[in-house]
């Protein structure tokens, strides 16, 4: 239809409904109802089933309304991420291998190299290091750290770090947490990503390779999770071990090697006090000054402490002192021995750093330990145990009968 310059050309409703109106080219059709199917009798009754589309029609027309915008569907079944692809392997790859040593309660975790880190600086690089955690755990008492590698985003550490006093009961539900930070003289560490293991998909004396892409943090539902990023990595990770332990559980506040043996010739306990691992830095220097009490409870003559000499400047003191405790086997059993850890402070009040109770009222690997003994006499015994920011409060108490 043409007219002149200046009018207004129009067309009428006829011929407005027969044009097609999607994306691409202008196609008309031949019927507007080609659109709307009919339910029909069949093929002699000219209609297919509802739903069915007429033959003629071309593929734009047939095209469902997501196609048409070049939107895509998931395939049923398939989980669906909350983050980009793009987004989640621009934080780069990190490379190391983790192998349980069951005999001397040891995991390795060897750091290898990263590739293809996110630019964190200005130069387009970064200076990366790598951040071991246990879960749950206090970040402080099990932290193990590389050193940084200068200006780049494919780093080489090649490091070892070790953790001891893993026990089986840890490795059945505690998770390592691998964390890649940017570090920054100037202002507050940068996280970059990280990769969470849980220490069930290893095997005893079997070394573990892995090769895993960066994940990113998922953001915390607390209100000050807002402001993360300008308190820094360390608030962040602070805030976020909160979280995961939950209110139930307490702090993880490092390890400690014990041997216990009654010996039927002297008729008492020996409890040795062999060493510390991965305690928490008490001090401002990040370290700590730690000793060890040890008491047999109840305690009416208030005669059973025994203490450690102390160690300077460490968090992963060695002891070999042993204690005696003169007693018969069967009062033994109504015992509950207390071990608690204490960084050591002149001048001012010494700092409680962790403690376990073992006894038949205690939990876990503190109630084994002290049950073999008794049922294992002249045996000596050594295990792990953790030390918590608190003592169990059912570890004093036996079990009702």
């Amino acid at each position: 239809m043409r007219g002149r310059r200046g009018d207004r050309m129009t067309i009428n409703i006829q011929e407005h409904m027969a044009i097609n109106v999607c994306p691409g080219p202008i196609r008309p059709i031949r019927q507007i109802s080609d659109y709307f199917p009919r339910r029909g009798p069949g093929p002699e009754g000219g209609g297919g089933g509802f739903g069915e589309a007429p033959a003629h029609l071309g593929p734009l027309a047939l095209a469902p309304p997501a196609a048409l915008l070049g939107a895509t569907t998931p395939e049923d079944g398939a989980e669906v991420d909350s983050y980009d692809s793009d987004d989640t392997t621009a934080l780069g790859t990190l490379e190391f291998d983790l192998l349980y040593d069951q005999a001397s309660c040891t995991l390795h975790c060897s750091i290898l190299r990263a590739k293809g880190l996110k630019p964190m600086d200005f130069n387009g690089l970064a200076d990366p290091y790598v951040k071991l955690h246990l879960l749950p755990g206090a970040c402080k008492a099990n932290k193990l750290k590389t050193k940084t590698q200068r200006n780049t985003l494919n780093p080489v550490w090649n490091e070892d770090l070790t953790y001891s006093g893993i026990t089986d009961d840890d490795i059945t539900h505690k998770v390592l947490r691998i964390s890649v930070c940017d570090e920054d003289k100037l202002s507050h560490n940068e996280f970059i990503g990280e990769i969470r293991v849980p220490l069930r998909r290893l095997k005893p004396s079997q070394k573990k390779h892995f090769n895993i892409c960066l994940e990113r943090q998922v953001p915390l539902a607390s209100p000050s999770s807002m402001s993360v990023a300008l308190r820094g990595i360390s608030c962040y990770l602070k805030e976020l071990e909160q979280v995961e332990q939950g209110p139930g559980l307490l702090e993880e506040r490092g390890r400690i090697l014990l041997s216990l043996s009654y010996s039927s010739r002297r008729r008492g306990l020996l409890v040795g006090i062999v060493r510390c691992a991965h305690l928490a830095a008490m001090d401002v220097n990040g370290y700590s000054d730690p000793y060890v009490k040890t008491y047999l409870r109840p305690d009416v003559d208030k005669k059973s402490k025994h203490k450690t000499c102390v160690k300077k400047k460490t968090l992963n003191p060695e002891f070999n002192e042993e204690f005696f405790y003169e007693m018969e086997l069967s009062t033994l059993a109504s015992k509950t021995l207390e071990v608690t850890v204490w960084d050591y402070d002149i001048g001012k009040s010494n700092d409680f750093i962790g403690g376990v109770a073992l006894g038949l009222g205690a939990r876990r690997e503190a109630r084994k330990h002290w049950s073999d003994c008794l049922q294992q006499p002249d045996a000596a015994l050594e295990r792990w145990h953790t030390l918590t920011s608190q003592l169990p409060p059912a570890a004093g108490a036996l079990p009702s009968a």
